[in-house]
């Protein structure tokens, strides 16, 4: 954050920086002082709450999982692959949320939290972690918080103890990281042991080739802040060089960089589908992979002074707007061939680009983009992890990545135009409505239906809440002034007095012009344009006034209404019907069901056998002498290229994904699980109020027989386990028992829709229209959640839909529990019409007939085709290959976590209590 940049002559034409305003360059704010303070004290209590449960229920571990109330420990919880890379056993959340605290006010929580750390935290563990995560968490983490020390010391009235702790352990952190940079190209290893570093046979590391270009690009303003706190060059000194080999590897014609390079030879490399590399058709974006290497660019010159960062940027940017950018949208083309579009669809992360495109001074785009983003948020409540072009669903996750609070922030900085806190407002009231869950904010496992994911990244506390905090806040609700301080990717506060430090030498091509800090700009700037007859016109862009920008008060509105429009026209319903083709073989896989006599009679006559597996599979076997010609056999072979294609298809996609929501008490709604759907039964997407009702567990709890407790169950939705008969026939029996609907729950024991792809489960073969109440299928881990609740509370009532539904909708008017924050419903009719991939050839009606759910080739076979789809199932399947074994798990654990949740609640009611009174 920048009031204000002076710059070398030379550069002043080329970069026209947009930065904060200062008091002239305001315009009058719409929105009034106390409602800001009311939605900047909210901020404050949404903080609070996430924060103080993971003290209260993770802290040490790196990580709060906010559904069952404690901390995620790496090697007690099923993997999540990359993702817990960024887990150290280092306290994460703590560390990366230090000066959030000071930022928020709270230095009493932040002088605890730093003697916390001191006592508590070691650095030396025996455990792999991703170079680029603890760079910017942990690293960062620690000079932020040293950073906030010095600050607070310096006032006179807090932190008089502290001796640059936080500093000694940040060099300590820094030195870990070291030997990951021992490549021949400078650039670092992905991953490095903390205690053993690299290559060592007990660091388990060493061995990878590639690394993302983010990944090695943005080390500069940690390491070069490490450099200049502690005295030592050798952490800047490898960080330029990283840089250095980035630039010259660049593609020389388009001027682009690819997302992934090899660290040996530094050549670009895509991975394909199958493993693959191929070179020639490397990606090239601003999104995941390659974001924040052209965010350290920029920021490594405002933070460093050094013109050599932004030259490059610039030529960069200039690529970027030329072959990326096309307003409003940002997509990723061939790094060789940059006039060729590479994917159809963007990633979540590109949506920190219109807050750099402010610092940059392009507001025009930058308004662009972000208002496409808006519309998408507000169709989906949340930004997916990625949609395409059309501003459809292409990945359904939302893990509350704060990117675009961020670049809210700026444009509102840059503009003042009051729509900016309106924007912000909605992201409050988003993570209320969907996100909040009685211990934390849960990540969205699926912004269509609303279902949840156990896991609160560290980012949310360090990132998300001082963004909404200084949208909302005014200049003397901040303690200290954020101008001098440069945010890093991770949104930790780095002062810009390091432009004075020593540091390490540039090289001698190099103009280094050092930026002293803010109070002495006048006098710097006299005396190194000396030679020069100054006048105030000089410095006219160094702080862009909005109303020359805009001296029309309606001009950024008018570059927002069209793409609003666009974004609201881009949803049309999708045909129901697909004619065949002309020419077409007589059957389509599409159309293909396993209980129709005439399709299977058209199998035969193609050579095509259908047989049943005993784990509830069909196999589908082509042999083509035994059709009943030649024409049948070629029929038969497009068939099963056909079902091949489909089952590739159905792969990529996820299914449709259905909503459990616990809607009594203590859970009110706020807790929703990811739950497959069955291909029978009521179908839930078209049930505007989907099925309400108390659960019970079925007796006997498969549900393959008459249940002994139907009495009991009727009127009442059945909870059953998977296995030892057909899904149908366990609907059959709870709906003869009177039941108003099913959940299936896996067997398969550490099952969980974080780690398994969504499970739909198919008829029996015959015709199912008599099964008319809705089942749903929940993985074990889910299901566990909503058992260990019933224990608990001998009541619990559930809602079935196809997805979350507002709370102010679920209780009907009725008065809540605590406060019902504001919020706006006039976005949701929108969403039903966009909440699926457009992409996909196969229509939705198509697909939901069809009995058939995975394909696989059988290569045993040369001479036949054969493909075996999943069709319905009795014993759990083995997807994937099994899981390492688990740590044994407390059994009181669960239901410590259900009293952990309703000990909550109550506090989450009266801090929503007090919030009303004191507002």
């Amino acid at each position: 954050m920048w009031t204000v940049f002076w710059f070398h002559p030379a550069t002043m034409s080329t970069l026209l920086l947009l930065l904060l305003l200062s008091n002239l360059c305001r315009l009058g704010q719409s929105m009034s002082r106390e409602e800001k303070l009311k939605l900047r004290n909210q901020v404050v209590e949404m903080f609070d709450h996430a924060y103080s449960n993971y003290m209260d229920h993770a802290y040490p571990a790196d990580e709060l999982m906010p559904l069952t109330c404690r901390g995620r420990v790496r090697g007690l919880e099923p993997s999540r692959g990359d993702v817990d890379d960024a887990l150290g056993k280092f306290s994460l959340t703590l560390i990366d949320t230090l000066d959030t605290l000071v930022l928020l006010n709270k230095t009493t929580e932040f002088e605890e939290a730093v003697r916390r750390v001191l006592t508590d935290v070691r650095l030396d563990n025996d455990i792999v972690v991703s170079v680029f995560e603890t760079n910017i968490r942990v690293l960062g983490g620690l000079l932020g918080g040293h950073s906030m020390a010095v600050m607070l010391k310096d006032t006179g009235y807090h932190m008089q103890w502290y001796q640059d702790e936080l500093l000694h352990m940040a060099k300590d952190v820094g030195l870990r990281l070291l030997p990951a940079f021992n490549t021949s190209s400078g650039l670092p290893y992905p991953r490095v042991n903390l205690k053993h570093g690299i290559r060592g046979p007990e660091s388990r590391t060493g061995t990878e080739t590639d690394t993302c270009t983010a990944c090695a690009g943005t080390i500069i303003l940690e390491f070069a802040a490490l450099s200049r706190f502690t005295g030592d060059p050798v952490f800047e000194v490898h960080a330029r060089r990283a840089l250095d080999f980035l630039w010259e590897k660049r593609q020389r014609n388009s001027n682009l960089v690819g997302t992934t390079i090899n660290i040996h030879s530094g050549e670009w490399v895509r991975r394909g589908e199958r493993g693959n590399q191929s070179r020639a058709i490397t990606d090239s974006g601003v999104g995941a992979g390659i974001d924040s290497y052209y965010e350290y660019l920029l920021k490594a010159y405002i933070l460093l002074g050094d013109d050599l960062f932004l030259q490059r940027f610039n030529i960069h940017y200039a690529s970027i707007m030329k072959y990326i950018s096309q307003p409003p949208l940002l997509l990723d083309v061939h790094i060789h061939k940059p006039l060729l579009p590479a994917r159809t669809w963007m990633d979540s992360l590109l949506a920190f680009f219109p807050g750099l495109q402010v610092l940059k001074g392009d507001i025009r785009p930058a308004i662009e983009t972000h208002e496409m983003l808006y519309q998408v948020t507000k169709k989906h409540n949340f930004l997916p992890e990625a949609f395409t072009t059309d501003f459809r669903v292409h990945w359904a996750q939302h893990p509350l990545r704060p990117e675009f609070a961020e670049s809210t922030y700026f444009l509102y900085k840059a503009t003042k135009d009051p729509y900016y806190l309106e924007v912000g407002r909605t992201v409050l009231d988003n993570l209320n409505r969907f996100a909040r869950v009685p211990c934390g904010f849960a990540a969205m496992k699926d912004v269509r239906t609303g279902s949840h994911e156990d896991r609160m990244d560290s980012f949310f506390l360090a990132e998300m809440f001082k963004y909404l905090f200084l949208l909302f806040a005014e200049e003397e609700d901040l303690t200290f002034n954020v101008e001098d301080y440069i945010f890093t990717t991770e949104a930790h506060l780095l002062p810009l007095s390091l432009s004075t430090a020593p540091h390490a030498p540039s090289p001698p091509a190099n103009t280094t012009v050092q930026a002293p800090s803010l109070p002495h700009l006048s006098a710097y700037v006299k005396s190194l344009w000396s030679e020069e007859e100054l006048d105030d016109s000089n410095f006219d862009w160094t702080c862009p006034n909005t109303r020359l920008l805009f001296p029309d008060p309606a001009f950024p509105r008018n570059l927002r209404d069209p793409i609003r429009s666009a974004v609201d026209k881009s949803c049309p319903r999708p045909a129901i019907h697909r004619e065949p083709g002309m020419g077409r073989p007589p059957l389509r896989a599409q159309d293909f069901m396993a209980n129709n006599p005439d399709h299977l009679e058209l199998l035969r006559r193609m050579g095509v056998s259908l047989i049943h597996l005993k784990d509830g599979r069909v196999q589908l076997v082509q042999h083509a002498t035994q059709a009943v010609s030649a024409v049948a056999a070629e029929d038969g072979m497009r068939f099963m290229q056909e079902m091949m294609e489909l089952s590739s298809q159905q792969q990529k996609e996820q299914l449709p994904p259905r909503a459990v929501q616990i809607v009594s008490h203590p859970f009110f709604g706020r807790v929703v699980l990811t739950s497959g759907p069955a291909q029978f039964g009521t179908d839930l997407s078209k049930s505007i109020t989907g099925v309400r009702g108390f659960v019970t567990v079925a007796e006997p709890y498969s549900g393959c027989a008459e249940l002994s407790n139907a009495a009991f169950v009727q009127g009442r939705i059945a909870l059953l386990q998977r296995g030892q008969c057909m899904f149908a026939e366990k609907a059959r029996h709870i709906m003869k028992a009177g039941a108003i609907g099913g959940i299936v729950i896996d067997d398969n024991e550490g099952s969980s829709s974080d780690t398994a792809p969504l499970f739909q489960m198919a008829g029996d073969g015959r015709n199912t229209d008599d099964v008319t109440l809705p089942l749903l299928f929940l993985f074990y881990k889910e299901g566990n959640i909503l058992l260990e609740a019933l224990k608990e509370y001998r009541e619990v009532e559930v809602l079935l839909s196809d997805k979350a539904r507002d709370r102010a909708s679920i209780f009907k008017g009725k008065p809540l529990p605590g406060i019902l924050l504001e919020s706006r419903m006039d976005v949701q009719e929108e969403k039903e019409d966009c909440s699926t991939d457009q992409t996909s050839p196969v229509p939705a009606a198509t697909l939901d007939q069809s009995h058939v759910r995975t394909m696989e080739q059988d290569e045993s076979a040369p001479h036949n085709e054969e493909v075996t789809p999943e069709e319905d199932v009795g014993p759990a399947i083995k997807r994937n290959p099994e899981p390492e074994e688990e740590p044994e798990v407390d059994k009181d654990s669960s239901r410590k976590s259900v009293e952990a949740m309703m000990a909550d609640w109550r506090e989450d009611l009266e801090a929503f209590q007090q919030m009303e009174d004191e507002l």
